[in-house]
């Protein structure tokens, strides 16, 4: 019995012991996974939701016309400035021709003008001297119709005694009418003279307008002309459509052929050089992540054997939910909180993307060290001042 009750003894004090370092060990293991956590883990956010992204550039024509040729085809690299359709040229070459055409009529009608203006100059001369010609006529019909009529008074006062003849007193009366007619016709010339005058200065005054302050080179109606040649020469231009940054061709849609209009979808160009990720954090992640704090990225494609460094660059101005097509309305009687997730702006580091080149909605897997941000962030600006000047 003393044997059993020592047995006993033994192993529920081995049993103690046991317990007591199974505690000891979990206790440790808290107090070391707590201090992981608050030292460590707590500043690290992650998600899965992500998305590598470019900034894609559309190609679409500025002009219209039938496609002569396609120079590229699908996932075919391209560098900035290369041919990648072009447009027949007919339409536009004969567009060109007639506004060069236009511009050419337009300076011989300036030369025109500034000839017709030495002419015009004379042709006023001309007609001041005509209106003082008629003034002097007038006038010297106006001395003879005074002295018509003062001949024809004496005349007719003599006449009652016999002194004048019937036959002089006549022809008194005839000459003062011719003379009352010249007087008349003389009036109506210098209106005449008068008017024509006032048009040639007028004709003058419109024909300087259209030359004043201004060449043949830099004259309105000819910098319209060669402004409309210059835009004939771009549409010309235009009509070869080139890669307006290097990457790789997606989404063709044009063809040989093809009638198209200006700003018709062609094709896109992925900057796969100049890659970013979107990485769509649950907003209850996002608390303490800041611009500028260093990421790890890795790639589905790729697997865990690649890794990306990243710098955050910036948020969405809005959540995915906000811009969707058909936005929640959560105004609603049975409305329920949904968690939102940000879209989160990513760099990557340029030499790694070129090592292992990445492509447009890729999944990414996207740690943030949040710890950076304490270290490196900027000071928030100033409030400005409310004080009134």
């Amino acid at each position: 019995m003393t044997q059993d009750t020592a047995a006993n003894t033994s192993n529920t004090r081995r049993r103690n012991r046991l317990l007591l370092a199974l505690a000891g060990l979990v206790a440790i293991t808290g107090v070391a996974g707590a201090a992981y956590w608050r030292l460590h883990a707590a500043h690290f956010v992650s998600t899965d939701n992500a998305y590598a992204g470019a900034e894609i550039a559309q190609v679409t024509p500025a002009v219209g016309g039938t496609i002569a040729e396609v120079r590229v085809k699908d996932t075919q690299a391209v560098r900035r400035g290369q041919v990648l359709v072009t447009i027949d040229r007919t339409d536009a070459e004969l567009a060109l021709a007639q506004a060069e055409a236009e511009l050419g009529l337009a300076m011989r009608r300036v030369r025109a003008h500034v000839a017709n203006d030495e002419g015009l100059a004379a042709q006023f001369s001309a007609r001041k001297a005509e209106e003082e010609k008629a003034g002097a006529m007038l006038d010297a019909a106006k001395a003879e119709f005074e002295r018509a009529r003062v001949d024809l008074r004496r005349r007719e006062a003599l006449s009652a005694s016999g002194s004048v003849s019937g036959d002089e007193l006549t022809r008194a009366k005839n000459a003062f009418l011719q003379a009352q007619a010249s007087l008349e016709g003389a009036k109506a010339a210098t209106a005449q003279a008068r008017a024509n005058s006032v048009a040639a200065h007028g004709a003058r005054q419109a024909n300087a307008a259209l030359i004043a302050n201004a060449t043949q080179y830099n004259n309105p109606e000819v910098a319209l002309a060669r402004a409309r040649r210059d835009r004939a020469l771009i549409d010309l231009e235009r009509t070869v459509i080139r890669a307006p940054v290097d990457g790789v061709v997606a989404k063709r849609q044009v063809q040989l052929g093809q009638r198209v209009q200006a700003g018709t979808p062609l094709l896109s160009v992925v900057p796969v050089q100049d890659m970013h990720v979107m990485a769509n954090f649950k907003e209850v992640q996002l608390e303490n992540v800041r611009a500028g704090q260093r990421a790890t990225l890795t790639a589905d494609v790729y697997g865990s054997s690649v890794t990306y460094n990243g710098v955050v660059e910036g948020f969405s101005g809005g959540s995915g939910a906000a811009f969707a097509a058909i936005p929640a309305q959560n105004a609603t009687g049975n409305w329920i909180k949904v968690v939102q997730r940000l879209p989160v702006r990513i760099r990557i580091d340029p030499e790694q993307l070129r090592a292992h080149p990445l492509k447009v909605g890729l999944s990414m897997t996207v740690e943030v060290d949040t710890a950076t941000a304490r270290k490196a962030a900027p000071d928030p600006p100033e409030k400005p001042s409310t004080t009134p000047l």
